[in-house]
């Protein structure tokens, strides 16, 4: 049965489309300008590795990122290409029957630079481009507006209800892994490797997310909620070595992205400040009150969705003394602060799981944060960490990730604090 698909780019006023009929995975006739060779004939992952002009690959790649899958073949590669460095050496890896994949997810469209993200036009093209350099095919899975309501519009909401969310840990632990290992399916490949300092090991007969060797770009973290069935499928190429040998073996090979700066926020937000991009989202900017443990007024803010606990700057008091914000509410809009030790926390409840029943475990509560000695409890949703030394600026909606050794035996969305 024969069934037509369509895609088109544009830019800078210039439009370009692509309007395909298949059987099965064949292309039997193709309306495509502008692309270095016919279609018709091709598969579609003969197709993915097609060049032309710029518009015109990327009308193709929206055609075909639609409806792609390909014959399986022992030995193939999926490989998350982001556009940098990292998943640009995982690709020089993976072999002659590599095919890259890169998601294009939603951004804010009034984002003064969105340029600067991971996922941005210009990123996904800089993957294609080195797919393409490689003689290899590349995938484009449009997935902005899935993305939107899985993982932006809960951010927005959690900032409203006074949380502080973590919107990387919910998008690498579980939509941009179910993406991606659903798509090696697809493609018929046997992995999926990515770019991402980190390892896999196996404690008990389990398979867990490692940290990566080098302790500053080590991403054990922000991985840590990916579901251990899928890690079956998934490799870490790059989690035995430092950035600085991914770079040293980029140049090694001229990859264009050797020297490519990294994107350091969420990608959504596209270079601004969180609290603009909520504002724009429909965040009210309410005026309400600061106290203090006791409730004595202190002075006002503009919205407590502005403030996180531990948080200093931006207080505009003049108490005479170092405060800190301990906690927000959002039901009367106010946010309450104190010295530093009131910041003290020694108990968190997570919603999350466990990946290996564990008694005690190191807990780590911020990315950068050293991990805490902690007792651990199970709990219906999650765990309830009993810490052995104070943890400062703890905030409901981070993340509380657990450390058996090197390996992550837990992770959850934190719910609670005492």
């Amino acid at each position: 049965m024969v069934r037509e698909i369509f895609g088109d780019a544009t830019r800078g006023g210039e439009w370009a489309a692509v309007r395909l009929a298949l059987d099965g995975d064949t292309i039997v006739e193709a309306d495509a300008r502008g692309l270095e060779r016919k279609l018709a004939g091709l598969t579609l992952l003969e197709a993915a590795a097609v060049g032309g002009e710029p518009l015109a690959v990327e009308a193709l790649a929206a055609a075909i990122g639609q409806v792609f899958e390909a014959k399986s073949r022992p030995g193939r590669v999926a490989v998350a290409m982001s556009g940098g460095v990292d998943s640009a050496v995982a690709l020089l890896r993976a072999g002659p029957d590599a095919i890259g994949v890169t998601l294009r997810l939603w951004q804010d469209p009034a984002a003064p630079d969105g340029e600067r993200a991971c996922c941005s036009p210009a990123a996904v093209a800089a993957a294609r481009a080195t797919c393409r350099t490689a003689g290899l095919p590349h995938v484009t899975l449009d997935r902005r507006e899935h993305f939107k309501r899985a993982i932006v519009d809960p951010f927005v909401e959690g900032y409203g209800a006074g949380e502080t969310p973590n919107p990387c840990m919910r998008c690498n632990g579980a939509f941009r892994f179910d993406e991606l290992v659903a798509f090696a399916d697809r493609a018929g490949a046997d992995e999926l490797w990515t770019g991402h300092y980190a390892r896999v090991v196996e404690r008990d007969g389990v398979r867990l997310v490692g940290r990566g060797a080098d302790p500053w770009k080590d991403q054990s973290y922000m991985l840590a909620a990916v579901d251990p069935a899928l890690l079956e499928r998934v490799r870490f190429p790059l989690g035995e070595q430092t950035k600085e040998e991914t770079r040293a073996e980029a140049t090694a090979a001229g990859l264009a992205s050797a020297r490519r700066a990294e994107s350091q926020e969420a990608c959504f937000l596209g270079g601004d400040d969180y609290r603009a991009f909520l504002e724009r989202q429909g965040i009210r900017g309410e005026e309400g009150d600061i106290v203090d443990q006791e409730g004595a007024l202190l002075g006002s803010h503009d919205g407590h969705w502005r403030f996180t606990p531990g948080q200093r700057r931006g207080l505009r008091l003049d108490a005479g003394r170092a405060l800190y914000v301990v906690g927000t509410d959002a039901a009367t809009n106010t946010v309450t602060v104190g010295p530093r030790e009131a910041l003290a926390v020694r108990a968190v409840e997570a919603r999350g799981r466990l990946h290996l029943p564990v008694e005690r475990a190191g807990a780590k509560l911020r990315y950068r944060s050293e991990a805490i000695p902690a007792s651990v409890a199970e709990t219906s949703d999650g765990f309830r960490l009993e810490l052995d030394e104070p943890a400062y600026g703890v905030a409901r909606g981070q993340f509380a990730v657990l450390y058996a050794d090197d390996a992550v035996v837990g992770a959850g969305a934190i719910t609670d604090v005492a």
